[in-house]
């Protein structure tokens, strides 16, 4: 069976009515379009999967790699750069095969469950610091600028070594990375220009007077086979580092909170269980209905997935949130289940290419709502929840502002 020549070709991200909710599409993608045709904000079309076998197999099958800058590939964006998937970020780092796993590796021992626990005084610390500071401003206050926003850029910062004085540039640079409409080609090119080359000036630092830092491990540490990480490559996992582990942990603060606001069952669930945290982490991760893109994957042979044949340069979108709704996979998937467990959702990705920093978004996440909890449990949405809003046009999924009280 071929891709559905009947239907009809759905604009991609499909809108959604409100802003914490799934548009009603995925789960007639699921149930009766699993590989559906999609136009991209560039024009291109791609095939869109929303089934979490689907999804889950496609995420751990090397068949499907992330060269997006292949010339067959659809591009994602109208901007010749293709924003966060088609930049140095992505073609200085291996994609694929032993030298992406060696690249991994290096990193990820920078982000186990021991350092994060070690993390973890301070970033409750800091969330205490933010939340005070909010309170003494007075409500109505924006959760997500007065603490969901600072907090993941002080956290990604410090693991990196990056001054106080400069966080502040990081915010547009980032956006013009993950914002797939907002700026001309020109705009992009002139930040991505001072990303790179600011980030090339702190690794020559970190070289003259290596601090107790990841930057500065990276520059002396060796793989499995005793080679070092190039200038170019330890550049481009700086600059997707500060991205990825400030942006998308920002943005999930603000709507894993309003999410738990918009049924105040479930804020006095935890306020009664505080135990509950943990799992009301991971659900508030399944149950995001407003993740930004998804991951795409591009394939350069023929594939068979359920029941249809992709051919060859086909660029595949893979909806983690649309499959995380699965009921195949998960129990009243439409619920928000706070004490769901096992919770195997593909928040984080799957395989190969699951997100780094999971453990050190996991203790953020995790940290937060305990401190909110604990300090505010008064709190509450300033605003009806049909009145939030989401951020239009980024790669990730966020709010454009949480209004609370307490």
């Amino acid at each position: 069976m071929s891709q559905d020549d009947g239907a009809q070709t759905l604009s991609y991200p499909i809108p959604s009515e409100a802003a914490l909710e799934p548009p009603a599409e995925w789960a007639r993608l699921r149930q009766q379009c699993p590989v559906a045709r999609v136009r991209l904000p560039s024009g291109d079309e791609a095939s869109l999967l929303t089934r979490y076998e689907d999804v889950k197999q496609v995420l751990a099958d090397p068949r499907f790699t992330r060269q997006l800058d292949a010339g067959d590939a659809a591009r994602i964006s109208a901007s010749e750069s293709g924003g966060v998937f088609n930049t140095s970020l992505s073609t200085a780092i291996p994609q694929a095969g032993e030298g992406h796993q060696r690249w991994r590796r290096m990193l990820s021992r920078w982000f186990t469950a021991k350092r994060m626990s070690a993390l973890r005084p301070g970033i409750e610390a800091m969330a205490e610091q933010l939340i005070d500071d909010m309170v003494k401003s007075g409500h109505p206050a924006d959760l997500k600028a007065s603490l969901g926003f600072p907090l993941p850029v002080w956290v990604i910062c410090d693991l990196l070594g990056v001054p106080d004085t400069h966080r502040d540039r990081f915010a547009h640079w980032s956006d013009t990375l993950l914002n797939l409409t907002r700026y001309i080609q020109a705009e992009i090119d002139a930040a991505q220009a001072e990303f790179a080359e600011y980030m090339t000036a702190l690794v020559a630092a970190k070289r003259e007077e290596p601090g107790e830092d990841l930057l500065s491990e990276l520059i002396t540490a060796t793989d499995a086979v005793g080679e070092r990480l190039p200038d170019e490559a330890l550049v481009a996992t700086g600059q997707g580092l500060l991205v990825a582990g400030h942006e998308t942990t920002a943005n999930m603060i603000g709507k894993m909170v309003g999410m738990l606001l918009a049924d105040r069952r479930r804020w006095e669930a935890l306020l009664a269980d505080r135990s509950l945290v943990r799992t009301a982490v991971e659900e508030a991760l399944r149950f995001d209905a407003n993740p930004g893109f998804g991951m795409p994957r591009y394939i350069g042979e023929e594939v068979e997935i359920a029941g249809t044949l992709l051919p060859r340069g086909t660029t595949v979108v893979c909806s983690m949130a649309a499959a995380n709704r699965d009921e195949a996979a998960f129990d009243d998937a439409a619920e928000m289940d706070l004490s769901r467990s096992p919770n195997p959702h593909l928040a984080f990705g799957s395989g190969a290419h699951s997100c780094l920093g999971q453990s050190l978004a996991r203790t953020e996440l995790q940290a937060v709502l305990e401190v909110l909890v604990r300090k505010l449990p008064s709190l509450e949405l300033a605003v009806a929840v049909e009145d939030l809003h989401r951020v239009e046009g980024l790669v990730i999924g966020g709010l454009r502002e949480v209004p609370v009280r307490w």
